[in-house]
């Protein structure tokens, strides 16, 4: 075997298309693609109302077991099946979300694929892409500043200056900015203030953006954002000091969704990018919308495990824009089995059937909770060098036993080849009939019961902890006309509890709630539980010390 290329090699050396033949694959005219460079475009809005009377194809949903540091390749699987599914035949879209710029020079160096399953143009995808991040961040500060103006102009609407509920955001990652105070210098610069800043893919604006049905629900919603509250404790929104329509000038061209390519020239929709762990970690609802008009087959990811990113696509994305997904596919490897289990990070190249068939739990308790929607499962098992025959028969045998079936896929190094099997099972499933899809909960139970639904059936926790303040707030939201809203988890990716640290599948542990938010704008309820940053912070040793440009002048170090 050869030296094993890096992500970015195998990115560079891609046989691109021009951007405009992959459009014709999905029968858009030229005039309906607005191009940024060769290979990349944004679909028009004309085009995409143009199709709403076309029938859907079937939605697969792409989620993973709880995140390790071992990976679990769930963005490479999605783009892997996606071109599998191509490769037999079906016409498939990929439907993903863009890369946030704090974690890229974070931890995480990028969010593209891997191997041979990528999309591409790598680099630009991970970085600066179409700008729309760009337009949510600017949005969402405008509305900050027109608060502080407001005030500093009389103050209008009478709003509370210690009862703003709208921070800042930037999409890097900066714990400094968490906490900060605002306004200081003197009478010129307004009012002093606590406030701070929030990573912008935790921003209510890229939750709307994403949830959002056309540019006119989307500036309804940012009107119906609370920016904060009167004295009499009344709700003050965006649309009382006319900030709706401004914001909804700078997100026109980042509602359109972007329309690139995966290594083998099959077309993939990569639009929106809220957190998972804080937002609802789904691409955009018009980019799926509009996959599901173009294809017989859209592959869609939902982030981190299926406990945040599935529940939250099923209960919140589904609910809302009211898809029906028609199977999932829940993505483990062995070496994160095995860490689930308990069996340290240098440990896992080695063979170890005890620890596997440990940490195989919490590949059970996913499957069983995408079933619990009506949902039909298969697992990929993404594949390592390191995979030993004897493992990877322990992992199909015991998906056996849940009723379910577990397929080896080697897409990272082979392609759409290595994800043939998995392909065909894909297609047989989702066209069996089998998706009975229903949401958790129903709309009309009340914001408290629907919480512990979620602890309980999804985190299998014993018991919810919140404090009067936060019953009493649930309460006078649902007096307001809030209490059909979905709840919107903010929790660690790395466990079904709230301790980061509690592999495997835990149960009778607590869910301690620290706060409520409410998104009225996007159309739900954040809880925010243990010790869940809404601002993450820089490693002690970053993805950015990797990132270069070399001697060519060609970057280095995304991966």
């Amino acid at each position: 075997m050869g030296e094993v290329k890096s992500d970015i090699e195998i990115a560079r050396a891609a046989k691109k298309k021009p951007i405009m033949e992959i459009g014709a694959k999905l029968g858009i005219p030229p005039e309906h693609l607005l191009p940024y460079g060769h290979d990349k475009a944004k679909v028009s809005a004309e085009f995409i109302a143009a199709q709403k009377e076309k029938r859907n194809g079937r939605l697969i949903l792409v989620t993973s077991i709880n995140p390790t540091p071992a990976g679990e390749g769930k963005t490479t699987t999605t783009v892997g099946l996606g071109d599998g599914l191509n490769r037999i035949g079906k016409k498939t879209i990929v439907c993903i979300r863009e890369a946030s710029l704090g974690p890229c020079f974070g931890i995480k160096g990028g969010a593209a694929g891997g191997g041979y399953a990528q999309v591409v143009p790598m680099e630009d995808i991970n970085l600066h892409f179409t700008g729309d991040f760009h337009a949510v961040t600017a949005a969402h500060n405008l509305l900050a500043a027109l608060i502080d103006n407001h005030i500093y102009w009389g103050n209008e609407q009478a709003i509370d200056i210690r009862r703003i509920a709208w921070r800042r955001v930037m999409d890097m990652n900066d714990r400094a900015l968490r906490q900060i105070i605002g306004s200081l210098g003197g009478v010129a610069n307004g009012y002093p203030r606590e406030t701070g800043f929030d990573i912008t893919v935790a921003s209510e604006v890229m939750a709307i953006l994403c949830l959002a049905m056309d540019i006119h629900d989307l500036e309804k919603r940012l009107g119906n954002i609370i920016i904060g509250y009167r004295r009499d404790k009344s709700p003050v929104y965006a649309r009382d000091i006319k900030a709706d329509g401004a914001m909804a000038v700078l997100l026109k061209d980042a509602m359109q969704p972007n329309l690139v390519q995966t290594l083998e020239n099959n077309p993939a929709f990569v639009h929106g990018g809220p957190f998972a762990n804080i937002a609802h970690g789904c691409n955009s609802v018009v980019a799926t919308a509009t996959a599901l008009k173009l294809a017989d087959y859209v592959v869609t990811e939902a982030g981190f495990g299926a406990d945040l990113g599935a529940e939250k696509f099923f209960d919140i994305k589904c609910r809302k824009a009211g898809l029906k997904p028609d199977a999932a596919v829940i993505v483990a490897t062995v070496r994160a089995i095995k860490m689930n289990g308990g069996v340290k990070k240098e440990d896992l190249g080695r063979e170890n059937l005890d620890g596997l068939r440990k940490g195989c739990a919490n590949l059970g308790r996913h499957v069983q909770n995408v079933k619990k929607f009506g949902v039909p499962v298969l697992v990929a098992i993404n594949h390592f060098t390191s995979d030993t025959e004897a493992e990877i028969q322990a992992i199909k045998d015991y998906v056996r036993t849940l009723g379910s079936e577990a397929v080896l896929c080697k897409h990272w190094a082979e392609g759409s080849a290595g994800i043939e099997e998995l392909a065909h099972k894909v297609v047989d499933l989702a066209n069996a009939g089998h998706s009975q899809f229903s949401p958790l909960y129903p709309d009309d139970m009340p914001l408290f019961h629907k919480i512990e639904t979620i602890a309980k059936d999804i985190y299998h926790a014993s018991e919810v902890i919140a404090d009067k303040v936060v019953r009493d707030q649930l309460r006078t939201w649902e007096d307001q006309g809030y209490g059909h809203l979905p709840i919107c988890v903010a929790k660690t990716q790395y466990s079904f509890s709230t301790d980061p640290n509690l592999r495997g599948a835990p149960t009778g542990h607590a869910v301690p709630i620290r706060e409520v938010r409410l998104a009225a704008g996007a159309g739900f309820i954040v809880v925010v539980t243990g010790e869940i940053m809404t601002m993450p912070g820089l490693p002690k040793a970053p993805s950015s010390e990797r990132i270069r440009l070399n001697e060519q002048g060609l970057i280095e170090g995304l991966f």
